[in-house]
Parts: structure tokens; sequence; C-alpha cells
């Protein structure tokens, strides 16, 4: 399907994003750096980390830089990750504190080398949010825990907001972007996240652009509904570096907006699908629409 390095394609119009720049972009930063936090906005490369942390606001990343997988899609770090740091919920909570947030999305690079995964450090960070900042709701984003049962609860046991976890792509195409995760296991949390807690709305992801079909991405979806997953995002796959699967074709807006639609068909929640979406893109506002408050 590809080679090992890759040319980068040339993004059309409709990808282009403004270079990281003003006073609130720089005064996000500077607090992350003060507390010593990471976030899957810098660290995955996302677009969107101008818009978002021109807003104030940024996806906190738990657990370090370093993830024990190896997805060759994303743009995180692989080898050998650092000790869990415990005051980091603190630090976290703190942070989102002074950004004055109202939604914090928190979620993490995957820790196979952990006992769980890193799902105490999970509800650890959910706990200090609910104590720091009063009133704040808690999305997380959550590897897929090797499937175990007892990490997973002990997750919904914190009570998140919204429990997101991303099936990232269709079947077909795991060996090839994700050789060290399952299909089937992811759609298993998700619906074991809906078993054990109905109330909690159970979300999820997928990229468009890595080869698939329109009749492997209808029954990407029929699997995710089936599964009890409430809220989607559909957003475009853009390769990070020259040693990431490659673009195979760049999605138009309007072909994001059918699946929009085809999707809430289908009985999802609430979907947001376009070029630039992402898992925590514009999250609270995705919240508020299902749910009809904050």
């Amino acid at each position: 399907m590809n080679s090992e390095t890759q040319i980068l394609k040339r993004k059309p119009p409709w990808l282009k994003r403004s270079l990281p720049r003003g006073a609130e972009y720089q005064a996000v930063r500077k607090l992350l750096r003060k507390n010593r936090l990471h976030t899957v906005c810098e660290e995955a490369l996302c677009p969107n980390i101008w818009e978002c942390f021109s807003r104030g606001t940024a996806t906190f990343l738990i657990m370090g830089s370093i993830c024990t997988r190896g997805c060759r899609f994303c743009a995180m770090s692989r080898g050998n990750p650092i000790p869990l740091d415990p005051e980091e919920p603190s630090r976290i909570a703190g942070a989102a504190r002074q950004l004055g947030l109202s939604y914090v999305v928190v979620t993490s690079v995957t820790r196979d080398d952990l006992p769980d995964g890193g799902a105490s450090l999970f509800a650890d960070t959910i706990t200090k949010i609910r104590e720091d900042v009063p009133g704040a709701r808690v999305e997380v984003l959550i590897p897929d825990f090797q499937g175990d049962a007892q990490a997973l609860t002990s997750v919904i046991k914190a009570r998140p907001d919204v429990l997101n976890h991303n099936v990232e792509t269709v079947p077909r195409l795991y060996p090839a972007a994700r050789p060290d995760s399952s299909y089937r296991r992811s759609l298993a949390l998700l619906e074991r996240a809906k078993e054990d807690a109905p109330e909690i709305p159970v979300k999820s992801g997928i990229m468009l652009g890595l080869g698939e079909t329109s009749k492997e991405i209808i029954q990407t979806l029929r699997d995710l509904a089936d599964a009890g997953c409430d809220i989607l995002t559909m957003g475009q796959y853009l390769q990070p570096s020259k040693k990431n699967l490659a673009v195979e074709r760049f999605v138009h807006p309007d072909e994001f907006d059918e699946w929009r639609v085809a999707a809430l068909k289908m009985g999802f929640s609430g979907v947001v699908s376009g070029p630039l979406v992402r898992s925590s893109y514009r999250a609270g506002e995705l919240y508020k629409t299902v749910m009809g408050e904050f």
C-alpha cells in the first residue's frame, strides 16, 4: 500500500491553516511549559493548534509523550516511556483552572508497559479536575487498555462526562495503519463502556483518506452505532512526516458533509465531520449539542 518513506503531498486549499501566532497562543504555551504539561495539539502536530490555543484551550496529554505502539499514521514518538508522574493530575487541574476551562479534554499516549495501561492516572486526573474546577465537564480520550475490563471500569467509576475511544480507520487498514491494535477490541471497549454506564455519552472517531472505500466507511459507522457510540467525529488524515503512511486522497468538504448526514441517519446523537475535524476539536460545543446543556 505504501513504501517505508513517502513524499508529502501538496494540500488542497481547504486544508491550509494560519501559522501559530498571537498573544493568547503564546500565553497558553507559556502556561503549559510552566506546568510541565504535554498536549496532543503539539505532540500530534494538530492543524488546529493555532485556533485552539488562541481561544485559550488545549487538549492535555498525560503519561508523557512517548508511546509504546507504532501506529503508522501518528506523529507521536515511539520508544521507552518515562515513569508516571503522580503529580501530573494536579498540574493539569491547575492549568485548567488558570485557563478558565469549562470543558476539559484529557488524552494520553498508549502505555502497554503499565499493568492497567494508565487507567488509574486517567481516574486521578478526572477526580482532580472535579475538585479544582467545580462545574467543569471532563472528556477523556482513552487507549484500549489491551482489552482490560477492570482498567476501563476504573475510568468509568471516576465519572467522565464523555468517554472517547477512536477506532481511527476501517478494519481492513488496521495491519497497515494500526498494526499493534485490534478493531474488534476497540469496538468491544466502546460497547462495554455503554453497557456499564449508559448515561455517559460514548464517542469515537475515524480518519478518511487512507484508502478506505465508501462501503467500508458505511460498515464502520454501522459497527460504531451498534456498539452504542453516541458521538462521532470524522476528519481528513494528514501525513505528519515522510515516515508515516501517505495520504491516498484528500476528501472534499462536500463529501464530509454527506457523511455527517449519513451518520445522523444511522442514529448518532452528534456528528462533526470535516477535513480539519479532530477528536477533541470544539468538543465542548459538540457535547452541548448532544446533551442540550453545559
